[in-house]
């Protein structure tokens, strides 16, 4: 079997950076699919070295450069195996104060970016039998938060294209679940004040933040050849802060 290639949008952030090494750890080819980011690329390409990654700039919210990037990644490689849409942003703000820049920007990037690139890469998948797209979530998608009616939605909106999306090329050998982390050890997070930070800290049971890798498990495991028979799926990883059956 040919070596399964894996793009990871926001693959610079945070968790994007975990999920590549875990999956480049795993014997993919992984590309990170981000912005340009010169303060962050250094660092990105020494927690990478040895491993078989790569880093290609990207826009999640051009459709046309999205396409270009599928098609450049599969004239490239030969496929494109695998698709984390990992890349995420925020602008905290009670909706009676939210200025409609401020919610566009985030549904823009955090569930048009998925559509933009799903779009492009699900015809080659579907075509090669075999595909992965794990979509990165938020327990805020399911429980909501004060501030975040923009985030919220946005996240939320992801579940509801997953279901759909996994069935519409289930019988085609592609799979297409979402993660949705907790409160992590990310620089997102980080940005809390410090007294709110620890309120979360105490409303989670296992009495912590999740670790990057933690959540670059899940999508490992969702991603794996052996997960063809789990399709539009949630899978939480939250610490327990939010449960549900």
């Amino acid at each position: 079997m040919s070596k399964r290639i894996a793009a990871v949008s926001g693959g610079l952030g945070g968790l994007g950076t975990a999920i590549c090494l875990h999956l480049a750890r795993a014997g993919r080819t992984v590309i990170a699919l981000d912005l340009p980011r010169p303060e962050r690329l250094d660092a990105f390409r020494r927690e990478t070295a040895g491993l078989d990654v790569h880093v290609m700039p990207l826009d999640v919210t051009d459709f046309a450069a999205c396409g270009e990037a599928v098609r450049a990644i599969e004239a490239a490689h030969g496929a494109l195996d695998i698709l984390v849409n990992a890349a995420g942003i925020t602008r905290d703000v009670t909706l009676r104060k939210m200025e409609p820049a401020q919610w566009d920007a985030v549904l823009e990037v955090n569930l048009g970016g998925v559509f933009n690139l799903c779009r492009h890469a699900v015809e080659g998948m579907a075509a090669r039998g075999f595909g992965r797209i794990v979509n990165i979530s938020s327990v805020n998608g399911q429980t909501g938060q004060f501030g975040q009616t923009n985030y919220a939605a946005a996240k939320a909106g992801m579940h509801g294209f997953t279901m759909a999306l996994a069935r519409e090329v289930a019988r085609k050998g592609v799979t297409v679940n979402s993660v949705s982390p907790g409160y992590c050890e990310t620089a997102m997070v980080a940005a809390i004040p410090d007294a709110v930070r620890a309120k979360i800290v105490e409303q989670v049971p296992v009495g912590r933040l999740g670790r990057p890798e933690e959540i670059a498990r899940a999508v490992a495991f969702l991603a794996d050849d052996d997960a063809g028979f789990i399709t539009g799926a949630n899978l939480p990883v939250n610490g327990g802060l939010f449960m549900s059956f």
